[in-house]
C-alpha cells in the first residue's frame, strides 16, 4: 500500500488537468467520460494522462491501476473547480511567476535530469509550464479563499501540548558532516588532507560521492536508528569536533565530523509552539479545503461516467 499512497502523491504533481484540455482530432467522436460546468473530457484523453503519471516500470495489478484512475479522476474535478473559482475572483499568475517556480523545480536536479525527466513521461516543456501555472493559480486562489482566515490560538496550541506530551520526548542527537568514496586509497588521501587542517565541508564538496556533498556533507541533526549502524557505531561515540578514520558500508568509504550533539530532553511548550502550530494548521487547512471544495461541487453541475471506468 505504501508504494500506492506515493503514486497518489505524485498524480498530483505530474497530472495536470490542462493536458486533458488538449482535443486530439477525432476526439468529438470519443466517448466522454466527465463533464464538468460544460467542459468535456474524453476517456482517451483522460487514459492518455493518466498513463503519463504512471513510473516508468510499471507493474501494477489491475486493482491498483483502477484505484489510482479514481483517485486521478477525482483530482481532475477538484482542479476544475478550483480553477474555475480563481476565473470568477479574476485571479491570475504572471509569467515571471511561473518562470520563478520553473527555475525551483529544476534547482533540484542536476544538469539536465529535469528534462530527461519531462521526456520520459512524454510531456513536453511548454506543457509542464502551462500546468505549473494552473498549479500556481490554485495556490493563489486556496490561499486568498481558503487559508487566509485560518487562525491557530494559544489555547489550541496548549492543549495540544498537554495531550501529547509523550510526542515532545526527543532522543540524543548527533549533528555530523560526512565524505563519501568510491576506494580507500581516495579515503586515506583525503582524510589525510582533513588531519592536516583542509576545511571538512569543501573537500566534501569536492570529492563526496553523497548528494549532501553541495552542502558541505552536512548530515543534520539525527538520533540513533535513522543513520545506517556503522554510521551511528562511528558518530555516536566520536567526540565532537573530532575526524573518523575511514568506515566502510555498502555505500563506499566515509569520513565523519561530529559537530554538535544534543541532550536527550522533553521540549517545553514554548519549544514546541511552532511545531505543534504547524501540526495544527496544516490540519484546519485539508479541513477547510475539504468542506471548501464540498461547496463548490454541491454548485457546480458534474456527470461522470462511470461505466466507462
Amino acid at each position: 500500500m505504501s508504494r500506492l499512497l506515493a503514486l497518489l502523491a505524485a498524480l498530483t504533481l505530474l497530472a495536470g488537468a490542462a493536458g486533458c484540455r488538449e482535443r486530439s482530432p477525432d476526439a468529438a467522436s470519443a466517448p466522454v467520460l466527465l463533464q464538468i460546468n460544460g467542459l468535456s473530457i474524453t476517456l482517451d484523453e483522460f487514459n492518455r494522462r493518466f498513463e503519463q503519471t504512471l513510473p516508468l516500470d510499471n507493474t501494477l495489478g489491475q486493482d491498483e491501476k483502477d484505484e489510482l484512475k479514481r483517485a486521478f479522476l477525482r483530482q481532475v474535478i477538484d482542479r476544475e473547480l478550483t480553477l474555475a473559482e480563481a476565473r470568477r475572483l479574476e485571479l491570475t499568475v504572471s509569467p515571471e511567476e511561473v518562470e520563478a517556480a520553473l527555475a525551483e523545480y529544476r534547482r533540484d536536479y542536476p544538469d539536465d535530469e529535469f528534462d530527461k525527466l519531462l521526456q520520459a513521461q512524454g510531456i513536453s516543456l511548454a506543457q509542464w509550464r502551462a500546468e505549473l501555472a494552473e498549479r500556481l493559480l490554485m495556490e493563489k486562489v486556496l490561499n486568498q479563499a481558503v487559508y487566509a482566515s485560518i487562525e491557530i490560538s494559544e489555547e489550541q496550541i496548549s492543549a495540544y501540548y498537554q495531550a501529547h506530551r509523550d510526542e515532545f520526548d526527543r532522543p540524543a542527537q548527533v549533528r555530523a558532516r560526512q565524505i563519501v568514496l568510491d576506494s580507500e586509497d581516495q579515503g586515506r588521501e583525503v582524510l589525510a588532507q582533513l588531519r592536516k587542517g583542509a576545511s571538512f565541508a569543501e573537500m566534501a564538496e569536492l570529492f563526496s560521492l553523497s548528494p549532501d556533498a553541495e552542502n558541505g556533507g552536512d548530515l543534520g541533526y539525527f538520533p540513533r536508528g535513522e543513520m545506517p549502524p556503522e554510521f551511528d557505531a562511528v558518530v555516536f561515540n566520536l567526540p565532537v569536533g573530532e575526524l573518523s578514520d575511514l568506515v566502510k558500508s555498502d555505500y563506499g568509504f566515509h569520513i565523519f565530523l561530529v559537530e554538535d550533539r544534543r541532550e536527550a530532553r522533553s521540549l517545553s511548550q514554548a519549544e514546541a509552539a511552532a511545531e505543534i502550530e504547524a501540526l495544527l494548521r496544516r490540519a484546519e487547512e485539508e479541513r477547510a479545503y475539504q468542506d471548501w471544495l464540498m461547496e463548490l461541487g454541491a454548485k457546480a453541475r458534474i456527470d461522470v461516467n462511470w461505466q466507462l471506468l
